[in-house]
């Protein structure tokens, strides 16, 4: 984090509430990565992200095995789980986070019980496509990861869409 970085990112949404966001979690496959490559540029981005002071997580069961490689130098921690059970895994690394100052994105089936324990989530249909039902629990959708991490960055993106 740079001298001077905030702690973290204050989105005032009228008719609604301020939130206070801490921790962004992401998925991988199909949200920031395609094909198990980190979507071009998207690194740039990330460290943009955590000069705002955030926690920055990647969660994912690494179907490429491809993710501490694409991940080494990022501001962000890593966490690597059982193919088996994800969507579980996901859902209790959010709960540890604290669900009220934690924003998650996302994009398969697997991320919709994280997405129901996040302040804000973000659906991601990027060209892997999205789970429908992902979509719908989801309280943002962008066309792509970049777009969704500029949600956070300019944060009056975030008020236009959710104000009430």
């Amino acid at each position: 984090m740079y001298k001077g970085a905030i702690k973290m990112i204050t989105l005032e949404i009228p008719g609604y509430k301020n939130i206070e966001v801490k921790n962004v979690v992401f998925d991988f496959n199909g949200t920031i990565a395609e094909d198990g490559i980190i979507i071009e540029n998207l690194k740039e981005k990330i460290r943009e992200l955590s000069y705002k002071g955030v926690d920055i997580f990647v969660i994912t069961a690494d179907t490429y095995g491809t993710v501490a490689k694409q991940c080494e130098k990022l501001p962000l921690k890593v966490e690597i789980f059982n193919k088996e059970d994800s969507s579980e895994d996901k859902k209790r690394i959010v709960e540890s986070l604290g669900y009220n100052v934690t924003v998650t994105i996302g994009n398969g089936r697997n991320d919709i019980e994280m997405f129901k324990k996040s302040i804000i989530s973000i659906a991601v249909i990027g060209k892997e496509g999205c789970f429908s039902k992902t979509i719908l629990e989801s309280d943002i959708v962008v066309n792509n990861a970049m777009d969704a991490i500029d949600l956070l960055l300019k944060t009056n993106r975030v008020k236009s869409t959710l104000r009430t």
